[in-house]
């Protein structure tokens, strides 16, 4: 898959992030409905209500220690698709001098025929080498963290109480542009070191998405109940930590890893053989002029012997 189609499949999926969310628990009535509210929601919320009354903590601490715990459960799993990525993306920039000559005659293709041949030779070379062509990123990690997002999603939103409650002079129920700055802040140093992490060919391109997800997370959070915001604030914090543990510690020894395994078995990428071209050209017009001559004379010779 081309670097420009992840990017655009990663837009989306930052893009449509709170139409996932809130699609995993339905809201009737503004009250939460479902199965996931149900199995991971209601828990949620019963453990938020417990901090924050049982204890005394108030509704702030009882969010942003119940968003922790969740998140603790869940990291295993980002670092693990972390790593599935990580291992993939080393993959491809050790194997860069062998697919690069054939992105090269992709680019430069002038039929379509042509185009689709060498694709066809980049992924045979990218399965024969063992690298992934969506660059290890499978969807069940995804899949099994997306109903936790959303029950915790809903919980801080709709938990009797919290939107009557307040928290540093915040008002829960309410919008707050200063939480959601630093919110968008947050998002922009866990791109910035996601663009660290990145080869230094592909820095300048993926430079704009440096700015996506900042400016996603601005949008989705400007709308919302600082309840909501204050969730994402933690997550932010969660998601700057799981991208200094990839960037710094996981892409330093996957980098090694990659480079034993090749040289212990280096990569053998076969060239499929080339079709011939063998489609009839056209004569040169003047050697079919001067054929057609000939032939008119030897037609008038044959008619004059003839007679």
């Amino acid at each position: 898959m081309k670097k420009n189609t992840k990017r655009l499949l990663f837009s989306g999926l930052a893009l449509s992030m709170l139409v996932l969310l809130s699609g995993c628990v339905n809201v009737k009535n503004g009250q939460p409905t479902g199965t996931v509210w149900n199995v991971l929601g209601v828990p949620m919320a019963n453990l938020i209500t417990f901090f924050a009354k049982n204890q005394g903590l108030g509704f702030g601490v009882a969010i942003i220690l119940v968003t922790i715990i969740v998140r603790l459960i869940i990291l295993p799993l980002g670092l693990y698709q972390s790593y599935k990525a990580s291992y993939q993306a080393e993959k491809m920039n050790y194997l860069k001098p062998i697919f690069e000559p054939i992105n090269e005659r992709i680019r430069n293709a002038t039929t379509q025929e042509e185009k689709m041949a060498a694709q066809t030779e980049l992924m045979q070379a990218q399965r024969e080498a063992g690298v992934s062509m969506f660059g290890g990123m499978g969807c069940l990690p995804l899949l099994i963290q997306m109903p936790f997002f959303s029950a915790i999603f809903v919980a801080t939103r709709y938990t009797a109480g919290v939107s009557e409650a307040t928290f540093l002079g915040m008002d829960l129920g309410k919008q707050n542009l200063i939480l959601v700055l630093i919110i968008a802040a947050l998002y922009y140093v866990q791109s910035w070191l996601s663009l660290q992490a990145a080869p230094e060919a592909q820095r300048s391109q993926m430079k704009t998405m440096t700015y996506t997800m900042p400016l996603v997370m601005l949008f989705m959070s400007i709308s919302l109940p600082a309840s909501v915001a204050l969730y994402w604030f933690v997550g932010g914090i969660f998601s700057i930590i799981q991208q200094l543990i990839t960037t710094y510690i996981m892409k330093p020894r996957l980098r090694q890893r990659v480079e034993e395994e090749y040289k212990k078995n280096p990569p053998r990428v076969s060239t499929p053989k080339r079709r011939k071209d063998v489609t009839q050209k056209p004569k040169n017009t003047n050697q079919a002029a001067i054929s057609q001559q000939h032939k008119k004379r030897n037609a008038g010779k044959q008619k004059k012997r003839k007679k």
